[in-house]
């Protein structure tokens, strides 16, 4: 038995779905459940060749034995999520908390014409910073009043305190980076709430005693979407020049990219109390080690890599990801 948080290093992007599906299929929780702020972030899973993207349904929809959790504390829209439970096949092991605040049309509408929002902030549109306004000043919606949301009403954090009694582990994902956490990311450049380990704790309703493990994902290198800082930001013809051309999940927006920075993952570490790590997109640096999954057979130079990343976080390394496909994974012996 153990309860696991996910959560992102950086500024997003950094293949929180990859890992969060590799470790539901190791682990095989009773519970997945998704914290953080609502629709605008995206997460992608590719099985078997197969690309899946959810915004709301948690990435361990992968292992056939868990229930997927959206809780509290996350923003939901309503259509957005029912087809998400269809499209992805999971109806009957899918649960919304009544508790949930809704994503109206307003607030997208208001998300996409909100000069400061769109143009200077540059969110993603889908109304979570409007709609989390709203919920702050107490007339959200919430996801209980909304008939067809109904059927799919549950109480998520009993669900998750009756697994943990039960023996069983538990999954949380968060959602977005660190640094786009409303009171430790580059304010204003960030996102609506918290979204560091502590606080998806609190969306899905279990106190820190509760944690056995913290997961910081970080990337190779480091890349943002919308404004803001960027440490050692590369042109784009640099970044094309890499191979680290990336595009947002849910804008489809071009990902800003730097390299990876040593001082904000150890500063991430500290925030998010992280007991271990992942690493992705290991071949982005050594393409030699591409779609490997055991570490013996990972080049020295990128095993050398690894561990004194390792030492210089103070943390573990467990995971490493060297491509795109779930199980193109490797699990670092300690």
């Amino acid at each position: 038995m153990s309860v696991t948080v996910v959560v992102g290093g950086f500024y997003g992007d950094e293949g929180k779905g990859k890992i969060v599906a590799f470790h539901a299929l190791s682990q095989k929780p009773a519970v997945a459940v998704r914290g953080g702020v609502g629709p605008n972030a995206g997460h992608t899973v590719v099985m078997d060749g197969v690309t899946r993207k959810t915004r709301l349904i948690p990435s361990a929809f992968v292992c056939s034995r868990t229930q997927l959790c959206v809780s509290a504390g996350v923003l939901v829209e309503p259509s957005l999520f029912i087809s998400e439970v269809n499209e992805l096949g999971v109806a009957g092991r899918a649960y919304l908390d009544s508790g949930a605040g809704v994503i109206e049309k307003k607030h997208i509408e208001l998300d996409r014409t909100d000069r400061n929002l769109s143009s200077r902030i540059g969110t993603t549109g889908t109304g979570t910073g409007p709609a989390m306004s709203d919920r702050v000043l107490r007339q959200l919606k919430l996801a209980g009043e909304i008939a067809e949301l109904r059927p799919y009403m549950a109480d998520i954090a009993g669900k998750i305190h009756n697994a943990i009694e039960e023996g069983e582990s538990v999954l949380l994902e968060g959602t977005q980076g660190t640094f786009l956490s409303l009171y430790h990311g580059s304010y204003p450049y960030v996102t609506s709430k918290d979204v560091t380990a502590s606080s998806i704790c609190a969306d899905a309703g279990i106190g820190p005693t509760c944690v056995d493990h913290v997961l910081v994902v970080f990337k190779s290198y480091v890349t943002r979407v919308g404004n803001g800082p960027l440490a050692n930001e590369l042109r784009q013809e640099e970044v094309e020049n890499k191979g680290w051309t990336e595009r947002g999940s849910v804008t489809g927006r071009l990902r800003r990219a730097a390299p990876f920075n040593i001082e904000l993952a150890k500063r991430s570490v500290r925030l998010n109390g992280a007991t271990m790590c992942a690493l992705t997109k290991l071949d982005a640096i050594f393409p030699e080690a591409s779609g490997m999954r055991e570490y013996g057979k990972l080049p020295r130079e990128s095993r050398a890599y690894i561990e004194e990343l390792e030492e210089a976080l103070g943390v573990p390394i467990v995971y490493v990801g060297t491509g795109s496909e779930v199980k193109d994974t490797v699990v670092v012996p300690h």
